[in-house]
């Protein structure tokens, strides 16, 4: 069958259904679940600061992969506590990354099932392929300066977001002058700026210029919604179940 994500058009078959733990009941948590009942899964667990005294071993035993969109402060924790218990975790939960490669060695010392993702959307995938490539073909060319800059709506906790964090080492990949990035403006050659603005009802948008006296070069990708967030959520959640190791879209998506 076809299905529509960010208005890219994918073939895959219909997934066996599953049973889903929501880590994480907030407006994500509600957009991933309603995709999930369109898709025919069924939602076992739903996690918030209402009933966290339901987040057990008893409770997560009856999903066969758990969903986690919580905060950077308590992500880490509770991926760690399902990776023990042996539940499949998709963690989209960002402003925690500097702890991912502790998780990794944590997911191979349980045999766990683990796939992190600071974005889902299909769209924001292909943009990730997109700027490593522009990086790459901007390398040999220095008087081009690149900037970066996301916006994203009022109530989002992290500055920048993690999609964000994601291009930025993407580029410093590719280009060595760039020591690190700032979330500010900056003249020094050695920093990577990233100005993050905060308005209301925007979902997502991150742009990446590289600007010369000549011309400029910009790519730009915009979310309209979370709906591309969701269905990739739970894609992920299909590619991960009866797997174990650890995962990423590229994988899901077969990049």
């Amino acid at each position: 069958m076809f299905r529509s994500i960010d208005n890219t058009y994918i073939c895959m078959k219909q997934p066996t259904a599953m049973k889903i733990a929501l880590i994480g009941y907030g407006k994500m948590g509600k957009a991933i679940e309603e995709i999930a009942l369109q898709k025919g899964h069924e939602i076992v667990l739903k996690i918030d600061i209402n009933n966290a005294g339901d987040f057990t071993k008893a409770s997560l035993s009856k999903a066969d992969v758990a969903i986690e969109f919580t905060s950077p402060h308590s992500a880490y924790n509770n991926v760690k506590q399902m990776m023990e218990w042996g539940t499949a975790v998709v963690c989209g939960s960002t402003g925690w990354t500097e702890r991912l490669d502790e998780m990794n060695k944590l997911c191979k010392q349980y045999n766990a099932a683990f796939l992190y993702a600071s974005n889902f959307s299909i769209g924001v995938n292909i943009f990730f392929e997109l700027n490593k490539k522009l990086a790459s073909l901007m390398a040999p060319h220095p008087s081009y300066k690149v900037s970066m800059e996301e916006i994203h709506h009022t109530q989002k906790k992290d500055a920048p977001s993690g999609t964000a964090i994601t291009l930025a080492e993407q580029i410093m990949k590719q280009l060595p002058a760039k020591k690190k990035w700032v979330n500010e403006e900056s003249t020094d050659p050695g920093e990577l700026s990233i100005i993050s603005k905060r308005i209301d009802p925007a979902p997502g948008t991150h742009s990446i210029r590289y600007a010369s006296a000549i011309d400029d070069v910009e790519i730009i990708h915009t979310a309209h919604s979370r709906t591309g967030f969701a269905s990739g959520a739970v894609l992920a959640a299909e590619f991960l179940k009866d797997k174990k190791g650890i995962f990423s879209m590229k994988d899901v998506l077969g990049f």
